[in-house]
């Protein structure tokens, strides 16, 4: 019986290292980019051994592989709850707005997982198989994402044309909000929420060229 309770409780404690772990890499990571994180910077961030870390995970690239999948994982849900019931009328704009404004709380709200997924874009790590596999994955669901919320927004132009304008500009929408994101970090005063208005309009601008053509 004693025996038998004491399991659970280890297996929390070791789930809760794991996270702690996992926490203090995503910190030092965005600071520090990949490759000026340590496993010896995240022992003194956590207070944890290193024997914790090789424990849960049996490399550094074993430990950044699970930062960007639980960050990936966090970021796409936080995405999905705060555009839960979108607008169902509306114009363009409208619609467009609800969704760009509800994606810029969630950048906001999520900073140290976009600011490590833009570092390792830009530095000499992306060349590595593994990393340039994981940005390879979240740069994809961020553009299929991205593409729901356009198709969405300019439902009423029928199916196919909604999916075409959405395929036609969703890497434009994604440089629009890693710009933002950049601007945010390197200029507080140019929130990311201030800079919508301005991505809104332009994405509406070239929907509407996209889906005027389209019908022509």
């Amino acid at each position: 019986m004693e025996r038998g309770s004491r399991a659970p409780n280890g297996n929390r404690r070791g789930q809760r290292s794991r996270g702690e772990i996992l926490d203090a890499a995503a910190r030092v990571m965005a600071l520090r980019g990949y490759a000026g994180t340590t496993i010896s910077s995240i022992t003194t961030e956590t207070g944890l051994p290193k024997s914790a870390i090789y424990h849960h995970f049996r490399s550094k690239g074993g430990l950044l592989s699970a930062v960007m999948a639980r960050g990936a994982r966090d970021f796409f849900d936080a995405m999905r709850a705060a555009h839960a019931d979108p607008p169902a009328g509306g114009t363009h704009r409208e619609r467009m707005a609800w969704y760009l404004d509800r994606t810029a709380a969630v950048f906001t709200a999520k900073p140290d997982f976009l600011r490590l997924h833009m570092l390792l874009m830009m530095s000499d790590e992306a060349a590595e198989a593994e990393v340039a596999e994981i940005n390879r994955q979240v740069r994809e669901e961020g553009r299929a994402y991205m593409r729901v919320m356009i198709s969405s927004a300019f439902a009423d132009e029928g199916p196919e044309t909604a999916r075409a304008v959405a395929e036609e500009l969703d890497h434009f929408a994604i440089a629009g909000f890693d710009g933002a994101f950049v601007n945010s970090q390197t200029d507080p005063e140019r929130s990311i929420a201030r800079q919508m208005s301005h991505l809104t309009d332009a994405m509406v601008a070239l929907g509407d060229a996209a889906a005027a053509r389209l019908r022509g």
